[in-house]
This record gives structure tokens, C-alpha cells and sequence, in this order.
């Protein structure tokens, strides 16, 4: 058979240049689609994220809110009743993690930045829960380490929301981020850097208090050692 006289037909080069150029476009086609799929999977990905995201926050802020009123109504002032045999604290039964529940399974798609802080705040929401159902119990019976435990309520109260506070900046700087997820981090960190610098701040300007404050009570300390 003669190979060059082969190549040279028209028929079988126009066919050879065929099957390269419909090879050459399904493979371009192929790239393309797969690539408009991963682009699309990351946009519905980041939407689900989102979408988290903006329910855990309504749900936290609802619960923040309860905690600051229930704050400002002076919730310490029942440790003065608590004591009493006839007296029983009312802690509602509450159900402050629904949401969360509802969508834990997807809680690892959030970002880095995000999961630490919710999950803190709802593992309070579950010591709390359990403290509560404590206190309920032992109230009636032993009112004496009920009125301990309500003190330790009240306090896990106040990291609660404190933590739900950090929780719901970090969400919102997260989302405020749009669909980008360079952007939602850059927001995070400026926020982050805001608040350690607020921190330095605070410490700052009341650093020379704490400092005096130890010191007198080292040199009352000392005084009433040396007068012994």
C-alpha cells in the first residue's frame, strides 16, 4: 500500500482534519462544561453556607436578646428568694437550638472562622440547659445548693451571651463578605483587629488601676502581718 499516495487524498486528509478538529471541540467542550460545573457547584456551596449562616444568626441574636433583657430586669435579685423553702425559681424550658439542630450535619461546610464561635455558644446553651434542670430539681428539697448553683447559672448566663455576641459579629462580618470567600475573611480579620485592638485599649487605660489596686491590698496584706 502506498502511504504517501495515501495522505495525499483529499478525501482522507479532509477526514483526518475532521476527526482532529471534532476531537479538538469535544475535548474543549469538555473542559468548559467542567469547568462551568465546578463554578457552579462552589456558588451553590457558598449559597448552602450562606444560607447557615444567616439562620444561625437570627436564631443567636433572638437568644442574645432574651439574655440582655432578662439582664437589664436584675435576674441576680432572685438569689435573695432562692433560699426560701416555698420558693421555686422559674427557668423556663427552653428550646434555643432548634436551627442548629436542624442543620448540624452541615455545620463543617462553615468557614474556619465561623465554627469556633457557634459551636462554643451552643455547647453554653447545653451546659446551661443542664444546669437549669438542676437547679429545677434541687430547689424544692435543698434550696441552700440551688441558690449556689443559680449563681452559676446567672453566670454561664453572661458568657452565653457574651459569646453569642462574638458569634453574631462574626457572623454578620462573614456575610457582609458576599459570596466571596476572600472577602468574608478579610472582613473577619478587620474585624478581629478591631477588636484586639479595643482590647489593648481597655487594658491599657486600666492596667494602672489593677496595678494599684493589688498593690494595696499586698501592703494591707503585709501591715496586718507585721502587726502581729
Amino acid at each position: 500500500m502506498d502511504w504517501q499516495a495515501l495522505l495525499l487524498n483529499d478525501r482522507v486528509v479532509a477526514s483526518l482534519v475532521t476527526a482532529i478538529v471534532g476531537g479538538g471541540v469535544v475535548a474543549a467542550g469538555w473542559f468548559w462544561t467542567h469547568w462551568l460545573s465546578r463554578i457552579r457547584d462552589r456558588s451553590l456551596r457558598w449559597e448552602r453556607i450562606s444560607d447557615i449562616q444567616r439562620a444561625l444568626l437570627a436564631e443567636i441574636r433572638a437568644h442574645v436578646v432574651a439574655l440582655e433583657a432578662q439582664q437589664d430586669a436584675g435576674g441576680l435579685a432572685a438569689l435573695d428568694f432562692i433560699s426560701d423553702e416555698d420558693y421555686l425559681p422559674i427557668l423556663p424550658h427552653e428550646a434555643n437550638d432548634r436551627i442548629f439542630l436542624a442543620l448540624v450535619e452541615d455545620v463543617h461546610m462553615l468557614p474556619e472562622w465561623a465554627i469556633d464561635p457557634v459551636v462554643r455558644y451552643y455547647r453554653l446553651l447545653s451546659v446551661r440547659s443542664a444546669l437549669a434542670q438542676d437547679i429545677r430539681n434541687n430547689a424544692k428539697d435543698y434550696p441552700e445548693r440551688a441558690a449556689l448553683m443559680f449563681s452559676d447559672y446567672i453566670e454561664i448566663n453572661e458568657e452565653t451571651r457574651d459569646t453569642g455576641l462574638e458569634a453574631m459579629e462574626i457572623l454578620t462580618a462573614s456575610l457582609k463578605g458576599g459570596p466571596n470567600p476572600k472577602k468574608s475573611q478579610a472582613e473577619v480579620e478587620t474585624l478581629l483587629a478591631e477588636r484586639m485592638a479595643v482590647a489593648r485599649r481597655e487594658l491599657t487605660a486600666n492596667l494602672p488601676a489593677e496595678l494599684e489596686r493589688l498593690r494595696s491590698g499586698f501592703n494591707t496584706r503585709f501591715s496586718g502581718r507585721s502587726g502581729q
